[in-house]
């Protein structure tokens, strides 16, 4: 099989493409140096295509190592037929090889390999053969009674031939092929209460039943649930008949055959019995994997916008960690997210401390001169922010709060990490100072987090944690390398996920940077211990240098291009200095004026062609020096300020508020719009156009419109239309 065309057919690229591409990820290159520095090769593929291409490759690879393994069992056997060997050569999937191996394959004893060891093969085969039309399989069954094999009856003979025929049957890849097809298109998931008595979120599904070639992915992940809770009792309901005069018509070959009956009797034994739940398993399996796929990408895809948040530097903050019986507790952090003071107010049940609370927070503000209030958006979130917010109006000082996100700071405040940052703050004041640090520069505070506790997905702790786990690692490693790590400021945490470095090589250059100072230059972190040339190579352009010996090394452009640049700037007229201080701004005009052309694209192609360099790379390197160490994160959704409070009682219908996106899934989009419960707008209600997928319309950290629809305050739920607005 040549496996660059058929990844090219696949996902619609040039084979060149391809094979460029699978020959640098052979070569040890990471995903976001190639997708950043080898865009030449790769044709400009996106880092999440590159590692859907990756993803796929190694599943390729794995079928193929897979088909090779089974014919060497087989073949070892001695029972490889060219035929079969064709069939497992062509096989597309990993399913059908397993299904034309599984007769070969050795099982654990069975009633037909006990029947075969009872010497009732040879009367098994004749049954199949069908030939006889005259006589009984009584009278056939008569020369293989054996008491010293235990075959005592003529009833012991035909029910051993029997179970061997359903296991023959059952062993069949054409028809077990057929009949998964059959149970996912025409088959039905029936769902039925364990106890119809009890009260629970899953009532909906007490006597539920869907196709299952149709059943949405969440309902899928909500019925397991159910069923692993104990609540629910799941089954497929096939349909028996389609199936069973499948595999009368295939195996019965001689409709006047003496044998018929009995192989009707193996047929249906064969199919309640072997074939039936398997298949079960096997389609049960097939839905969840289909559902955890989805269901780890809208993971993944609500972590990157959430990851990406923009850092509001330099502010100091006072924040708030809200509790209701051992209180809320307060951490401030200077513009740097240097801890300051911390302490605990008690301003919620059973304490009620509201006037001692506010006088506290008015002291923090005036002496530490606070810019901005997070506060996180766990338990008593709300109550906090109506307190805040009434102590904001009774100060002088211009003072704004915001809601963050909280989840996983719990994890972290117990985390070995977090230990290790604050070993002498108490674990509770850890989850503040997480809160603050969130606010100032979100990425460098998320990555100390095992990503699947950020909280943004649907039912994380159900799937698989290992390709979950993956999943996320990917992503914020992309978020890192887009943004760019500080080499003199960010932790371990963060280096962690810089392109080909190591936690060992991370720890290293923290260590390097205690003992020896800052870094100066990029090349200086060749001297790091266990750093050798290939990953510099990967990780040199993801790392940044402000105010270093070189103003290259404070933007993305990758010490391989260096000497490039300076031939560009030299050109241009340009110096070192200019870049240094942001000079370079009008650099599209000044391209122009040189190549004598009005437009600037055919001006960057002849450019390109005289400085021998790839057009990718040039305007990569354009792009860069014109706004040395600018932040990506500068175009995405802010966070809101605010300095009163909204309550769930104040909602109107048709009322129109802003808000922002908090989670977004496969049913709709979850919304803050500054009351204690977010709303929903479900998947009808996202757009005036029909919408398939939620993640088209919005993202995690989008500033939204929304409109009021119908407000339950006894159940806590809001319902929200992005319609018509």
């Amino acid at each position: 099989m040549d496996m660059a065309l058929k990844l090219a057919k696949e996902f619609d690229i040039r084979k060149k493409q391809v094979e460029d591409t699978i020959s640098l990820i052979d070569e040890g290159n990471t995903i976001p140096f190639i997708a950043r520095y080898r865009k030449e090769m790769t044709g400009g593929l996106s880092d999440e295509l590159l590692r859907d291409l990756s993803e796929r490759l190694t599943y390729l690879r794995n079928l193929e190592a897979r088909k090779e393994e089974v014919i060497r069992l087989i073949d070892e056997q001695e029972k490889l037929t060219e035929e079969l060997e064709k069939d497992i050569l062509e096989a597309e999937v990993l399913q059908r090889v397993e299904d034309l191996y599984r007769p070969y394959k050795q099982k654990r004893r069975t009633r037909a390999t006990k029947a075969k060891e009872k010497g009732l093969e040879p009367l098994a085969e004749t049954i199949l053969e069908q030939r006889m039309e005259s006589g009984s399989t009584e009278d056939e069954a008569l020369k293989y009674i054996d008491e010293e094999k235990e075959v005592n009856t003529v009833e012991d003979a035909i029910v051993g031939a029997k179970d061997i025929i359903a296991e023959i049957v059952s062993d069949n890849a054409d028809y077990r092929k057929y009949i998964r097809s059959v149970a996912y298109n025409k088959g039905t998931l029936s769902s039925k209460a364990s106890n119809e008595e009890e009260e629970s979120v899953y009532e909906m599904y007490y006597d539920y039943n869907e196709k299952v070639s149709g059943i949405p992915n969440h309902r899928v992940l909500a019925v397991n649930r159910g069923e692993k809770e104990g609540i629910l009792k799941i089954n497929i309901i096939n349909p028996d008949d389609i199936i069973l005069d499948y595999l009368k018509r295939n195996v019965i070959t001689n409709d006047k055959s003496i044998f018929k009956n009995t192989i009707i009797e193996a047929i249906e034994d064969s199919y309640k019995r072997l074939i039936s739940p398997s298949i079960e398993r096997e389609i049960r399996g097939l839905l969840t994997e289909r559902a955890e796929e989805e269901a780890i990408k809208v993971f993944a895809k609500n972590t990157k916008p959430l990851l990406m948040i923009p850092p509001v530097a330099g502010v100091k903050v006072m924040a708030i960690d809200p509790s209701y019986r051992t209180g809320c507790k307060i951490a401030v952090l200077d513009e740097t997210g240097k801890m300051l003071h911390y302490t605990t107010i008690y301003p919620n049940e059973p304490h009620n401390k509201v006037e001692e609370s506010k006088k506290i927070m008015k002291e923090i503000i005036k002496k530490y001169d606070i810019d901005i209030i997070p506060i996180g958006n766990g338990t008593a979130s709300r109550e906090t922010e109506t307190l805040v917010s009434e102590m904001i109006k009774e100060i002088e000082e211009e003072v704004h709060y915001t809601i963050v996100s909280e989840a996983g700071a719990s994890v972290y405040s117990a985390s070995k990490l977090g230990t290790e940052e604050y070993p002498d703050v108490d674990v509770s004041i850890r989850g503040a100072i997480s809160i603050g640090r969130r606010l100032q520069d979100p990425l460098a505070e998320l990555v100390k987090i095992d990503p699947k506790h950020i909280g943004v997905g649907q039912y994380q702790h159900d799937l698989n944690q290992t390709k979950l786990g993956e999943s996320l690692k990917d992503v914020v490693e992309d978020c890192v390398n887009t943004v760019g790590v500080d080499l003199n400021t960010a932790s371990p945490s963060l280096l962690n996920y810089v392109a080909g470095l190591s936690p060992a090589v991370s720890k290293n250059i923290v260590k390097y940077r205690e003992e020896i100072g800052k870094f100066k230059d990029r090349k200086e972190i060749k001297k790091v211990k266990r750093l050798g040339g290939k990953t510099f190579e990967q990780c040199a352009g993801f790392l940044r240098i402000s105010g270093g010996t070189n103003p290259l090394d404070n933007t993305s452009v990758h010490p391989e291009s260096y000497s490039i640049t300076m031939k560009l700037i030299d050109k241009l007229g340009y110096t070192k200095e200019d870049i240094e201080k942001g000079r370079l701004k009008n650099i599209d005009a000044k391209i122009k004026e040189y190549q004598s052309m009005g437009d600037i694209d055919k001006a960057i192609d002849k450019l390109a062609e005289e400085l021998e360099v790839g057009v990718p790379t040039l305007k990569d390197i354009i792009s860069e020096i014109k706004k040395p160490g600018r932040d990506p994160r500068e175009d995405m959704p802010k966070p809101v300020f605010r300095s009163d409070v909204l309550k769930m009682e104040d909602l109107k219908s048709d009322m129109i508020l802003g808000g922002t996106v908090r989670n977004v899934v496969d049913f709709g989009a979850f919304v803050d719009i500054g009351v204690k419960q977010d709303g929903l707008v479900h998947i009808s209600q996202l757009s005036d156009k029909y919408v398939k997928n939620p993640m088209a319309v919005v993202s995690v950290g989008d500033q939204v419109k929304v409109k009021i629809m119908e407000v339950d305050i006894q159940k806590g739920r809001i319902s929200l239309t992005m319609k018509g607005i």
